[in-house]
């Protein structure tokens, strides 16, 4: 066990894979972004072997994926941060009233992830420090059950 015929040991190959995703949204600039040839050498010089993209809506077509990036949705940001995974939110400055940006900005200033613009990646990443990120706490929804309980005129603990 562990090992192959000829008596060597067998390594387990970790591969280290960033998925961005973009949820149902038209955000080529960040699809273009993360298959730029700058993004991907700076992915493969911090790790990085694979890129898995989640396109949604968009038209642009990577030309060749190979390399955790993900739209500032707040369910993808949460739902990511729930799982303990490291994260660099790009902000689609394209939507109405650019409400993305608050949730991501306030979370990179808290430190939990990473936040940059599609123009702004390459920056980011080529200054990624992921042991700089502090793990978001898990949420606690007692105090807004007990307070909706309340509200109907249900008994509250």
């Amino acid at each position: 066990m562990g090992e192959n015929d000829d008596g060597q040991s067998k390594k387990k190959k970790t591969k280290n894979v960033v998925f961005v995703t973009v949820g149902t949204t038209y955000f080529d600039a960040l699809v273009r972004a993360v298959d730029s040839p700058e993004i991907k050498q700076q992915m493969l010089h911090k790790g990085y072997s694979d890129l898995l993209i989640q396109m949604g809506r968009g038209s642009y077509i990577p030309i060749e994926v190979t390399f955790l990036s993900c739209v500032a949705g707040s369910g993808s940001i949460f739902e990511t941060l729930r799982l303990g995974k490291s994260l660099i939110v790009v902000v689609n400055e394209d939507l109405m009233d650019n409400h993305q940006s608050e949730l991501a900005e306030e979370l990179a200033e808290q430190k939990h992830l990473l936040c940059a613009r599609p123009q702004t990646l390459h920056r980011t990443i080529s200054n990624l420090n992921l042991e700089s990120l502090i793990p978001h706490p898990p949420g606690d929804a007692t105090p807004v059950m007990k307070l909706i309980n309340k509200y109907l005129g249900f008994l509250v603990d």
